[in-house]
């Protein structure tokens, strides 16, 4: 979506509880996200916050705002830093969610930084650790795989056989894991975060989240270390999350190669998302590609 409505606009305004618009800017490509400011005559000062656009018929059984809303409320009251939710929208066609505007930014360095790395996992612990039991079932559903609305095997089918995918679906058809479930965020890698230095301001993007093993997350960030920085990088994510827990990570060999299979077969729209939001201009298709590659190959090593 690359405008919004008058009657949208007013919404916002409205649950701003602000009297005039000052700038609508889009934050991804020139569309939604949108930064929106408005400001306050009362007060005389800007309010600005940052309102999410969905497809409302895209939810698994309910808006992807709802849902996303739902999984912040875990995370807050769990103390993960999150944006406050202002209000939500929903029609039979779109959905609206309107977030509070927190400082900070996703881009990444250019080499990776150990404590970054390590805080991403420790905070991949904690989601886990979260109870969401006051929320419906319906709102928080499980999560197999990182970003469940996405089919990757689908993709599979219909791009070029490859070797490696071919022999990574046969031993995960293979090989069956009981791990604990807990809470998970569901598309958690390092773009989705909000940085200020090594602080860790916010995690976003909670449209994915439910119910699911802990390595749903932590396989997610090791993969987008290794694509980011490559393999030893997904090493320090891992000491985050076992110093974080307190205990070694369950099945980490098999949650790896699902990572790695829940990314395009020829990494398509995920190597622009990973260069824009990174702000990582050094990263093409092809070394994601290569790196990807290299780190399902690796965990396909230690599954065997």
């Amino acid at each position: 979506m690359n405008e919004l409505d008058t009657e949208r606009l007013a919404w916002v305004l409205s649950t701003l509880g602000a009297d005039t618009l000052m700038s609508v800017v889009g934050l991804r490509d020139g569309g939604a996200p949108w930064l929106i400011e408005g400001r306050r005559a009362s007060e005389d000062r800007a309010i600005r916050a940052v309102l999410r656009i969905a497809d409302s018929r895209l939810g698994m059984g309910c808006p992807p705002t709802s849902r996303e809303s739902a999984g912040m409320t875990v995370a807050a009251r769990g103390g993960i830093p999150v944006p406050q939710v202002l209000g939500e929208q929903v029609d039979a066609d779109e959905a609206a969610l309107l977030i509070d505007y927190l400082p900070g930014s996703s881009a990444q360095p250019v080499t990776p930084n150990p404590t970054r790395l390590r805080t991403l996992g420790a905070i991949a612990a904690a989601i886990f650790c979260l109870t969401p039991d006051s929320v419906p079932e319906a709102l928080l559903p499980a999560v197999e795989h990182p970003i469940p609305s996405v089919d990757f095997g689908a993709l599979r089918a219909e791009a070029e056989p490859q070797q490696l995918f071919i022999e990574a679906e046969r031993r995960l058809a293979e090989v069956s894991v009981d791990d604990p479930i807990g809470f998970v965020h569901g598309d958690l890698w390092s773009g989705n975060t909000l940085w200020s230095g090594e602080e860790l301001e916010a995690v976003l993007d909670w449209d994915c989240c439910g119910h699911g093993a802990a390595g749903v997350d932590l396989g997610s960030l090791r993969c987008d270390a290794a694509m980011c920085y490559g393999l030893p990088a997904a090493d320090h994510v891992l000491d985050g999350w076992e110093s974080a827990a307190a205990r070694p990570a369950d099945s980490v060999a098999y949650w790896d190669v699902v990572a790695a299979l829940s990314t395009p077969p020829d990494i398509s729209w995920f190597g622009p998302a990973i260069t824009g939001m990174t702000q990582r201009a050094d990263l093409t298709t092809s070394i994601l590609r290569e790196r990807r590659d290299a780190f399902l190959a690796d965990g396909l090593q230690r599954l065997n």
